[in-house]
């Protein structure tokens, strides 16, 4: 299935895609893609449903994020082999892990506001993995049993302020609107192996990354474990997995950043695609 939100920021409304790509409400049946909803019980009941039995949505809404009650927005830092090689680092001995605000999250096509002060703000298409159940130290061979499906992410990064000012990544990684994830919520039986998509982000037309998940060095499996160990996941809770290369900051000869005025388009394979503006602070 491909599960989604529709309607104005704070507002939305779920829904699913139906087999002819036209959205259906999901209103009358669920409050929200949230909590019990994502669990397997809860899909199986969305899945026993005949989409032609929901009613259509007209016109063309805005889309929101794909689940809502979420506790965390979790990252794992250069989980790609080919992404390590072309910033310089050694490849991880252990999942890197760092939070996004909560307040990065964002609608798949909502604009991308460049903060104030910013010069090195950058592009990041990812796969992201969006919990079902509670996990609290799980093995990896339980672990898929507590995740829903997978989304697609954009892990917008300030460079300066994650590796320049002073340690902690979040502060570069969790700013207003730096977390787009969407369109939908694909859930796993359509995704029978996360670890063999394509992916791609063009800026302005011009193709910057061009990966595959194959490349990732902690699959879905050991991710979900890990971080499980560390911090309770939730219903909702989406966990970014890394970024393939060709982001702004590994370009040679000189990096390039992004600045207001301009289109980042991401997709991965089976996930769907987003399309954000970015645009200048204004306050």
């Amino acid at each position: 299935m491909k599960l989604l939100r529709y309607g104005p920021d704070g507002q939305e409304k779920p829904g699913m895609l139906d087999a002819s790509g036209t959205l259906r409400d999901l209103s009358g049946v669920i409050p929200d893609l949230a909590g019990e909803a994502l669990s397997a019980a809860g899909l199986a009941k969305l899945a026993a449903l005949d989409p032609a039995s929901l009613p259509a949505v007209s016109g063309s809404p805005r889309i929101g994020p794909p689940t809502t009650g979420m506790k965390n927005l979790i990252c794992i830092g250069l989980n790609y082999a080919d992404h390590a090689a072309e910033t310089g680092s050694p490849v991880p001995k252990e999942p890197i892990v760092f939070l996004k605000s909560l307040g990065a999250l964002c609608g798949p096509n909502d604009d991308v506001i460049i903060p104030k002060n910013s010069v090195k703000s950058d592009w990041e298409v990812e796969l992201c993995i969006v919990i079902g159940t509670k996990a609290k130290c799980v093995s990896e061979d339980a672990a898929l049993d507590h995740v829903a499906g997978y989304a697609l992410g954009n892990d917008v990064s300030e460079r300066e302020w994650q590796i320049e000012r002073g340690g902690a990544w979040d502060k570069g990684k969790g700013c207003d609107t730096f977390g787009p994830v969407g369109p939908w919520l694909v859930t796993k039986d359509e995704v029978p192996d996360p670890q063999n998509l394509t992916m791609f982000c063009d800026v302005d037309g011009v193709r910057m990354q061009d990966g595959s998940t194959r490349t990732m060095i902690f699959g879905v499996k050991t991710i979900v474990s890990y971080v499980s160990h560390m911090i309770t996941l939730h219903p909702g809770d989406v966990i970014f997995t890394g970024t393939p290369p060709g982001v702004g900051l590994g370009k040679k000869p000189a990096p390039i950043f992004l600045k207001a005025g301009q289109t980042m388009h991401l997709g991965i394979q089976g996930l769907g695609e987003q399309t954000q503006r970015t645009v200048a602070y204004e306050g």
